[in-house]
């Protein structure tokens, strides 16, 4: 096992040719996201794994794929790895400010030193082999190369989108997690799951935190046809402190599933007796415990996964992260789907119920052409009835990297939400619209939520100065 996280440069690698500065590799990046849309059968990442001796085979791989969650998930996961002592890589999506949020060693962020190598590596290699991968191609082989030269025990990996066509698919997983699926196209429901099982291929073992028997049922059909392992889908919720039971529990259950099957099961670690494993499992005794036995307990009392959770909360920034030193409070979530906003609207009520309010407003700021935008309005009609509070709607400016097309139309959403009968207004920019709702409640116990998009709590931190997370 390692725990190192340093991390190794590639200049035994390198390949001739231009040697970008961080800066044009992120133009690079920021310009190439629809490059190569085309290529349904992956066959350029294919080539480019290839070309660097398949990482993606010489890996042992964890892929997380479903609607909502998967961020959080792999962010429980890690911390869980993290305490058998193994070294962990993650790879995240989207980012929020910078690239390097996507690659994380050990908790860590990829340095910019190491990030800007990789990616030359890369983007050179193709250019030599006359491919044109896109940006998310390039990112995949990057962070595959960065896991892989890390010498990492496990690399998870955020399959953002879909499943059989992801990048992250070249990968021969071990466990394929699912989190939920739930498309804002209800109709849609069974090509979804189809979909996003396409990353399991024979042998692999798939976990599912989804609720539906009747998508349970599909996933496990799925599931066997490709000669997976179904394993016991999700129950219970892990015992985060209040109100992060409720909003990440399942998420941190599915969690520790995940790091217990990869630990007892392919990692075999029952055979081997480890005193401060929170995950494995022990080699039974027979007969009663000795005087000994019971006296060292005493002694030295096993830490239990209960207490992890009560430690633990979600430091991943824009995935419901609340800033309480903020006056007046903040309150960021990159909720883009109907599913997420539900959750979203779950935690104010959960926020107001743990201390009132005085003044709620939302900054919202949408760019999700498929989403059931009457659906929504419900969901917010539904939300401040009971509960009173505004909405403030603003553009957005998609950010390179970001799933979302062009920004609601912000005179049309703001009347359909004055027709719910519920507070609202329109704002030209995302800074007069976060000053007025700041001016709108009270500076000590109000709060303002900014949601919609990943792209709108980019704009949040980008107005307050943040230049990297």
């Amino acid at each position: 096992m390692k725990s190192t996280t340093k991390q190794t440069t590639t200049s035994s690698l390198a390949q001739p040719g231009k040697q970008r500065s961080y800066n044009e590799v992120i133009e690079f990046l920021d310009n190439n996201w629809s490059t190569n849309a085309n290529d349904t059968s992956l066959s350029c990442i294919k080539q480019l794994d290839q070309a660097f001796e398949n990482p993606s085979q010489k890996l042992k791989t964890i892929l997380v794929a479903g609607t909502n969650g998967k961020s959080l998930t792999i962010h429980f996961t890690v911390k869980l790895l993290r305490q058998e002592g193994l070294s962990v890589g993650a790879f995240y999506a989207p980012h929020i400010l910078t690239y390097n949020e996507r690659f994380s060693l050990n908790d860590e962020a990829i340095s910019n030193k190491t990030f800007t190598e990789l990616a030359n590596e890369v983007i050179n290699t193709a250019q030599s082999m006359r491919l044109t991968p896109n940006s998310f191609d390039i990112l995949t082989i990057m962070a595959l190369l960065f896991f892989k030269q890390s010498n990492v025990d496990v690399a998870l990996i955020e399959v953002s989108e879909g499943g059989k066509l992801n990048a992250a698919n070249i990968c021969n997983s071990k466990i394929a997690a699912i989190t939920r699926v739930t498309p804002d196209d209800a109709a849609s429901m069974d090509a979804a799951i189809q979909e996003v099982l396409g990353i399991v291929k024979k042998g692999t073992i798939v976990i599912s935190g989804d609720q539906s028997k009747l998508n349970l049922q599909t996933m496990l059909d799925i599931t066997e046809e490709k000669g997976g392992i179904w394993a016991m889908p999700i129950r219970k919720l892990a015992p985060l402190q209040y109100p992060y039971e409720q909003l990440h529990g399942r998420c941190a259950a599915l969690a520790e599933r995940i790091a217990q099957t990869f630990v007892n099961e392919v990692l075999k670690l029952e055979s081997t007796v480890v005193s401060s494993s929170l995950l494995s499992k022990p080699k039974g005794t027979r007969g009663r415990p000795t005087l000994e036995a019971k006296r060292q307990a005493e002694l030295n009392p096993q830490r239990t996964l209960e207490q992890f959770w009560k430690e633990q909360h979600s430091d991943l920034s824009a995935r419901f992260q609340l800033l309480d030193k903020e006056k007046p409070s903040i309150l960021l979530d990159n909720a883009q789907n109907l599913d997420a906003f539900e959750n979203l609207l779950l935690g104010i009520r959960l926020l107001h119920y743990q201390r009132p309010l005085k003044g709620l407003t939302i900054v919202l700021g949408c760019n999700n052409d498929t989403m059931d935008v009457s659906e929504f309005l419900k969901q917010l009609r539904y939300f401040f009835k009971k509960t009173s509070g505004q909405v403030i709607v603003c553009p957005v400016e998609n950010v390179p990297g970001h799933k979302g097309g062009a920004s609601w139309d912000v005179e049309k959403i703001t009347n359909d939400i004055k027709s719910m009968k519920i507070k609202a207004r329109s704002s030209s920019n995302f800074k007069e619209a976060f000053e007025a709702a700041c001016k709108s409640v009270d500076e000590r116990h109000g709060l303002v939520v900014v949601a919609g998009s990943p792209s709108v709590v980019t704009e949040y931190w980008r107005y307050k100065g943040m230049k990297k997370l």
